[in-house]
């Protein structure tokens, strides 16, 4: 199996769910899938784990669920759930590209920990060395352009980038743009 080489930590109760046909480099540690109870991951068929320059690290905590659609392609990137994160088919992370949907801590005792659930549509390209934050919608047939920090939702067909990310143009049909 292409995945013989990935670490799992899985807790009691720990749910994880691989599609026919993915695919990853079979490099020591190249692939890191955390759950905790109660938590899932489930990676869509044809995904391509891409570990060639970073891991690709995926977690999801009690109760959450880390989705990614058929077709995906995380290129080194790192995702993490603790209310929900859904990527759709097609979907594209580049390298060093982070989806957080919580803070992971609490700011401080005033300021508890926030996690809210992030969304990526169908054939969305989200460039190298994003950030995409907690509560986070991405319409389908966007690209997200290389170190953005995406902070509120952006609509479908957009090319969005900057620190925050905002829309600045607009992206045609990429369900047919190849790898």
């Amino acid at each position: 199996s292409a995945l013989a080489t990935a670490t799992f930590a899985l807790e009691p109760g720990a749910r994880v769910r691989i599609g026919a046909g993915v695919a990853t480099e079979r490099r020591w540690d190249g692939v890191r899938i955390s759950v905790r109870t109660g938590g899932e991951v489930v990676v869509g068929e044809n995904t391509w784990l891409r570990s060639d320059l970073a891991p690709v690290i995926l977690n999801a905590y009690e109760g959450a669920c880390l989705e990614i659609g058929p077709d995906g392609f995380l290129n080194g990137a790192q995702v993490s759930a603790k209310a929900g994160v859904r990527l759709g088919r097609g979907t594209w992370l580049g390298p060093g590209t982070r989806v957080w949907d919580s803070d992971q801590h609490a700011i401080d005792e005033a300021r508890p920990e926030r996690p809210r659930a992030v969304e990526i549509g169908d054939h969305v390209w989200v460039a190298a060395d994003v950030t995409i934050l907690a509560g986070v919608s991405i319409g389908s047939h966007s690209v997200i352009g290389t170190r953005s920090m995406v902070t509120s939702s952006i609509p479908e067909h957009s090319l969005a980038f900057g620190t925050p990310a905002r829309r600045r143009g607009e992206v045609g049909d990429r369900s047919r743009v190849p790898i």
